[in-house]
């Protein structure tokens, strides 16, 4: 196939719904506040893929538009939307960024396991800033609880990033082997 933006677009939407569907797929664990809770999900190992497949923006928008429509399905996040749809974004973009610097295509394992990894701990500032910021002005917590909420999202968080790390570089490379196989280009 030839490259074109209508591939890629297809590529975007692909991703996306599994983004969204690997989301669901997740452990709930419960914090102190009773509205709000933790993950481990599988969502992040498809933003990660998408960034390595899809490069930093197409990636950045499957990874975030699959994650804010999941967000947007469940009244629990659908708050958090935007949010997400900025977050999860980053995750794929910061991947994508460092897998496709220099000419490399996403072809170098340790620049992929980098991108990844700095994808990953991007989201995880962003999503645990946001977390203590809200749990201090918006919940009025004071210091002590919203900083051990934060420690419990951080370790969900970390086991997802380290997760999507360990899962979503070698898939990938079998994803881009069977693509290559058929002659399908994104780029």
């Amino acid at each position: 196939m030839k490259n074109s933006k209508i591939l890629r677009i297809c590529f975007v939407g692909i991703m996306a719904a599994l983004v969204f569907t690997a989301s669901y797929m997740r452990i709930v664990i419960p914090l102190m506040v009773a509205d709000r809770n933790a993950a481990i999900h599988f969502g992040n190992i498809f933003c990660v893929i998408s960034g390595l497949l899809l490069g930093p923006v197409y990636g950045g928008l499957a990874a975030g538009i699959g994650s804010a429509i999941f967000d947007l399905t469940n009244p629990l996040y659908i708050a958090d939307a935007p949010f997400t749809l900025a977050f999860k974004f980053m995750i794929a973009f910061v991947c994508g960024k460092i897998a496709y610097s220099n000419n490399r295509e996403a072809k170098d394992v340790r620049f992929n396991i980098i991108g990844a990894s700095a994808g990953s701990f991007t989201y995880i500032v962003l999503y645990l800033c946001r977390g203590l910021f809200n749990d201090l002005v918006f919940l009025s917590l004071q210091p002590a609880p919203a900083l051990v909420m934060m420690g419990q999202k951080a370790l969900a968080s970390t086991f997802n990033a380290v997760l999507a790390v360990a899962v979503a570089t070698p898939v990938f490379f079998v994803l881009k082997k069977a693509l290559d196989k058929n002659n399908i280009k994104i780029f």
